[in-house]
C-alpha cells in the first residue's frame, strides 16, 4: 500500500479516484492530486461539473506543489516580519553572511547595519561592514 500511494504522490495526477476497500487509510496518506474521488460515489464529473470543487486542476505532475484552481488563489496573502534588536544577533549575523557569499553587498551590508547599531561593542568572526551612519 505505502508503495501506491509513493507512485501515485510522484506521479502527482490530475484526478485521482480511491475505490479500495481502505479509502480512508489512502486519503489520509496521498498528498500530491489536483482533485481526490473517494468512494464509488463521487466520480470526475461530479468534481468537474457540480461538487463544488472545479475542473481547472494542475496537470503534468504540478500537483507536486500545487492544487487546484479554488477562492484562496484569488485572496491576497500578506507576510510581515518584526525582529527585535536581540533577535538581529542571529539573523542579521547570518543574512549577512549568506548575503556575502551569494555577491549581494547591498542585502549584506542592511544586516551590517542592525549588527552595528544593536551590538557596537561586539566583535564579530566574520565581516561586518561599518557604514559609520547609525540613527538613534
Amino acid at each position: 500500500k505505502e508503495d501506491i500511494v509513493t507512485v501515485s504522490d510522484e506521479y502527482a495526477p490530475e484526478h485521482l479516484q480511491l475505490l479500495t476497500e481502505e479509502n480512508d487509510w489512502y486519503k489520509d496518506r496521498l498528498t500530491n492530486y489536483g482533485s481526490l474521488f473517494v468512494g464509488e460515489g463521487s466520480t470526475v464529473t461530479h468534481g468537474d461539473k457540480c461538487s463544488g470543487t472545479n475542473h481547472i486542476l494542475p496537470t503534468k505532475g504540478a500537483a507536486r506543489y500545487s492544487g487546484g484552481l479554488n477562492v484562496q488563489k484569488f485572496l491576497k496573502v500578506l507576510t510581515w516580519q518584526e525582529l527585535s534588536a536581540e533577535a538581529n544577533r542571529e539573523f542579521s549575523a547570518v543574512g549577512s553572511r549568506i548575503s556575502r557569499a551569494e555577491g549581494m553587498d547591498g542585502h549584506a551590508r542592511s544586516c551590517d547595519w542592525r549588527l552595528n547599531k544593536y551590538f557596537p561593542d561586539k566583535k564579530w568572526d566574520f565581516e561586518v561592514v561599518d557604514q559609520g551612519i547609525i540613527l538613534k
